[in-house]
């Protein structure tokens, strides 16, 4: 059985078998048309906030030497999700490479896929092709994000309905999964913001704090750069009004990080709206807090060559260098070579964290 979700994604996938075989019977060669995706085709919205690709697309026809191999490529993987959706059956990407690799069958030497590398290109053709997400195709991605707070979500999943409430997981929290939209919603999200913590240590000192219950948030950690279906949760909170701040490194790596949750990525810029957040703020760890902090002057590190030449790649961002305050910050970096760890806002006393988080909220001290 397929549900509305499912039919949706299975439908879309049929009707690119269908025009593909309209064509053929009308003498054409078959042809799949998707978005350039490359950073020549990749455009910062001014007004929408985001990264979004743009009209340049390329197109593949099976009669066609340099791109039939392709061609024949493409069209597998998506019949391949087409089995996935109409089973009910889910699997990661590395899960697909295997399926498409055996499906020439264990006594042909010729591979359909040499390496992962090229399946993975092609899901993401699919996606901009058809305006699905690879969740849709049944294709989970890693799972990186923990949430704690005042949210309460119904998940769906492999016939069984559970009720999780994001303020009874203890320490370890809740896992977000790599699909937060096909079967979870929203019970309750009584929250005031959403605190993006960058670190999961940092998390976990702020958990144990029961920071989330007593300022009434919803604390969530990436775990370094944040995957797919936590930029999607995030986006779903939003979307909900709740304010998000960002806390990570202060460095151009972790400020990085923030843009991606903030603007998108140019890797995913076909995805648009849906994975970025352009209403969030940074909190911090800013290099003008060092300067407000006595104690963090002692806790610096000096920056390497690779984080300036990161910083430098920043300051030439567009979507970055229209705010001076994030062009100050840079240029800091840059002229001071230091950075310093949000793990170091502990320096001084373990519960500082939380003060320094409630400080910035309430004087409205955060970078845009």
């Amino acid at each position: 059985m397929i549900f509305m979700s499912d039919k949706a994604a299975f439908e879309k996938l049929e009707m690119l078998g269908k025009n593909m075989l309209a064509q053929v019977k009308n003498d054409k060669s078959p042809t799949f048309e998707t978005p350039l995706r490359s950073k020549s085709n990749v455009q910062f919205e001014e007004g929408l906030g985001y990264l979004r690709l743009g009209a340049k697309k390329e197109e593949r026809t099976f009669l066609n030497v340099g791109q039939a191999r392709t061609f024949m490529q493409t069209v597998s993987v998506a019949n391949k999700t087409k089995k996935f959706v109409k089973e009910g059956l889910h699997t990661s990407i590395r899960g697909l490479y295997y399926q498409l690799k055996f499906s020439l069958g264990e006594d042909v030497d010729e591979s359909l896929f040499e390496e992962q590398s090229e399946s993975n290109v092609l899901v993401e053709d699919l996606e901009v092709a058809l305006g699905v997400k690879r969740e849709d195709l049944h294709l989970t991605t890693d799972r990186k994000g923990v949430v704690a707070g005042a949210m309460v979500v119904k998940d769906n999943f492999a016939g069984e309905e559970t009720t999780i409430d994001c303020a009874k997981q203890g320490r370890s929290g809740w896992m977000i999964p790599s699909d937060v939209d096909n079967g979870m919603e929203f019970v309750e999200v009584e929250a005031d913001y959403v605190l993006v913590v960058e670190k999961d240590a940092l998390w976990q000192r702020l958990n144990e704090d029961r920071f989330w219950k007593k300022e009434n948030c919803i604390l969530v950690t990436p775990k370094g750069q944040a995957s797919r279906g936590t930029r999607r949760l995030l986006r779903k909170l939003a979307d909900h009004k709740l304010p998000i701040y960002v806390m990570t490194d202060c460095d151009a790596w972790g400020w990085y990080i923030y843009w991606t949750i903030k603007t998108g990525s140019m890797n995913l810029a076909y995805l648009g709206r849906d994975f970025s957040i352009p209403e969030s703020r940074f909190l911090g760890v800013t290099m003008a807090d060092i300067e407000k902090y006595d104690f963090l002057k002692k806790l610096t590190i000096n920056a390497k060559q690779v984080d300036l030449k990161r910083a430098e790649e920043m300051l030439g961002y567009p979507w970055i260098n229209r705010h001076k305050e994030w062009v100050e910050e840079l240029k800091k970096v840059l002229k001071t070579k230091k950075k310093i760890e949000q793990d170091a806002l502990q320096g001084e006393r373990l519960t500082f964290v939380g003060e320094y988080v409630r400080e910035k909220i309430s004087k409205k001290q955060w970078l845009p």
